[in-house]
């Protein structure tokens, strides 16, 4: 795929999308644009006491995300890839599962209005993955804010996400069944993985590692 100058990686919770951005900005020459979760004020908050704080969590990541998300234009697109670890879109998903209805019509009027003003990328990869698997990888990972994390509301979000990128055709899109892929360990499936995303035409296409074909 030519003239690809920003793209995103997207996913659940623990799928590895932050992993793969830096793997692919280093095989791309390229730059990261990464979510800062640690810095949030209130996360911590949020997952011992949701109904309490979802609204203000949600704010907050709509505003900080758009702030980042509004920095491309000041990049140059033309020398480096740029190379993201979320969707401005994806925002909804969470909004939509954290939110009373009042609380999601308010933040629906400020999403629009921000949406309108962020870039298009030229290329989606949704990491897809089970739900124990996604289980399992934020355990591994340790942030203490989401050791209360409930595999309901993972299993939530996660099928939110399935619904989502069935219906997305905003860009091109590269689905791949992260469950049992390990780019950080198994280079060949990462090659495989930027010969693919070069090879890209358009629509959405399903990425099948190499371990997957012998």
């Amino acid at each position: 795929m030519k003239n690809l100058h920003y793209i995103v990686i997207e996913g659940p919770l623990g799928v590895g999308k932050t992993s793969l951005a830096g793997l692919l900005a280093e095989k791309l020459d390229g730059e990261t644009l990464l979510e800062d979760v640690e810095g949030h004020p209130f996360l911590t908050k949020f997952y011992r006491n949701p109904k309490k704080y979802a609204f203000q969590t949600q704010i907050y990541f709509l505003l900080r995300r758009y702030q980042q998300v509004a920095e491309i234009h000041q990049m140059d697109l033309f020398k480096k890839v740029i190379i993201s670890d979320y969707l401005f879109e994806k925002d909804r998903i969470f909004a939509r599962i954290n939110l009373d209805d009042q609380e999601f019509w308010l933040y629906e009027q400020l999403f629009h209005l921000l949406n309108r003003k962020t870039v298009v990328p030229d290329l989606v990869i949704f990491l897809q993955a089970r739900t124990d698997v996604l289980l399992e990888r934020i355990r591994k990972r340790g942030r203490k804010f989401e050791k209360g994390v409930h595999p309901d509301y993972i299993e939530s979000i996660n099928q939110a996400f399935n619904t989502f990128f069935f219906h997305y055709q905003d860009s091109p899109l590269l689905v791949i069944d992260a469950s049992e892929i390990d780019f950080v360990h198994v280079p060949e499936d990462l090659d495989n993985l930027v010969e693919q995303i070069r090879n890209m035409e358009g629509g959405t296409q399903y990425y099948v590692p190499l371990g997957s074909k012998r």
